[in-house]
C-alpha cells in the first residue's frame, strides 16, 4: 500500500480516480458533522446524549482523514498517538487526583469507560487539537510561540464545551469555595488554566510533527472550516439557543484572539 501526499487542488485534479475520493472523503466528513451539530440543539434527552457522541467520532474522522490524506500515515499516527494518549493520561489523572482540572467526576452518558474516562474523550482532544495546531503553524511561526497560540486556539474552546457538556450532566464538579468565571458557572476557573497548561505542553510535542509548505492554508481547507465553523457556531449556540451570554463572551473573545486573525489571514491570502 502507498499513502499519497497531497501536494495541491492541482494535483488531485489531474490524479482523479480513487485519489479524488481520497480528497473528498474529509470534505464529506466535515459536512455530515457540521449536519449533525446543527440538529443537537433541537434533540433532547438520550437522542442528544447519542448525538454529541456521534459528532465527536464523525469531527475526528474529520480530522484524520484530512491528516492522512494530506500529511500521510506516520504524521498521522504520531498526531493520534500524542494528542489522544495526552487527553487520555491527563483525564484519567484528572477523575483520579482532582488535579490538574479539579475534583469532577464523568457520567455514564458518553459511552463506553476507560479507568473512568469515555473512550469518546481522548477523540475529543485529537479531533481539535488537528485544526489548532495548523491555525496557529499559519499566523506565527517559531519553536515557541506556534505551541502558546496552537494552546489558546485549543484552550480557549473549553470555554465553550465545558459548561455545554456540565449543562447536560455528562459530567460534574465538586466546586465548594473553588473560584469560578463570572458567567460561567458551575466550572472551576482552576479547570480553565489547567487546560490552558496542558495544551501548551501537548503543542510542544505536535509542533515537533514535520511541517508543510502553505500549512493552514487553503490546501488545509478542512481544518480551517471545523476551526472556524466550530468558533462561530459556539458562540451563536450560547448565545442563542443555551441562553448563556457569559459563556458566548468569554469564550467569543479568548477563541476569537486565534480565530479571527486566522480568518483575516485566509481571507487575505496572507502568511
Amino acid at each position: 500500500m502507498s499513502v499519497r501526499v497531497y501536494s495541491g487542488p492541482h494535483a488531485d485534479r489531474r490524479r482523479g480516480g480513487s485519489g479524488g475520493f481520497s480528497r473528498m472523503l474529509p470534505w464529506l466528513l466535515a459536512t455530515v458533522t457540521i449536519l449533525a451539530q446543527i440538529a443537537w440543539p433541537l434533540t433532547h434527552d438520550h437522542t442528544r446524549d447519542v448525538l454529541t457522541v456521534v459528532t465527536v467520532v464523525l469531527f475526528f474522522l474529520t480530522s484524520a482523514s484530512h491528516a492522512f490524506v494530506t500529511r500521510g500515515l506516520f504524521w498521522t499516527a504520531g498526531w493520534f498517538v500524542v494528542s489522544a494518549g495526552t487527553g487520555f493520561l491527563v483525564e484519567v489523572l484528572g477523575v483520579r487526583t482532582g488535579l490538574p482540572f479539579g475534583d469532577y467526576s464523568y457520567a455514564d452518558s458518553l459511552g463506553p469507560k476507560l479507568a473512568g474516562v469515555p473512550v469518546v474523550i481522548p477523540l475529543a482532544w485529537a479531533m481539535m487539537s488537528y485544526p489548532a495546531l495548523l491555525a496557529a503553524r499559519r499566523l506565527v511561526t517559531g519553536p515557541l510561540l506556534t505551541p502558546v497560540v496552537a494552546a489558546v486556539a485549543l484552550a480557549s474552546w473549553d470555554l465553550f464545551l465545558d459548561p455545554q457538556m456540565v449543562g447536560e450532566g455528562h459530567w460534574t464538579w465538586v466546586l465548594d469555595s473553588t473560584p469560578v468565571l463570572i458567567g460561567v458557572p458551575h466550572i472551576p476557573a482552576q479547570n480553565f488554566v489547567a487546560w490552558l497548561l496542558v495544551a501548551l505542553l501537548l503543542m510542544l510535542v505536535l509542533d515537533r510533527l514535520p511541517r508543510r509548505r502553505g500549512d493552514g492554508g487553503p490546501g488545509d481547507g478542512v481544518p480551517a472550516l471545523m476551526y472556524l465553523w466550530t468558533y462561530v457556531s459556539s458562540v451563536l449556540l450560547n448565545a442563542v439557543f443555551l441562553h448563556r451570554p457569559g459563556v458566548a463572551l468569554w469564550g467569543g473573545v479568548a477563541m476569537g484572539l486565534v480565530a479571527i486573525p486566522y480568518a483575516y489571514a485566509l481571507w487575505t491570502g496572507r502568511d
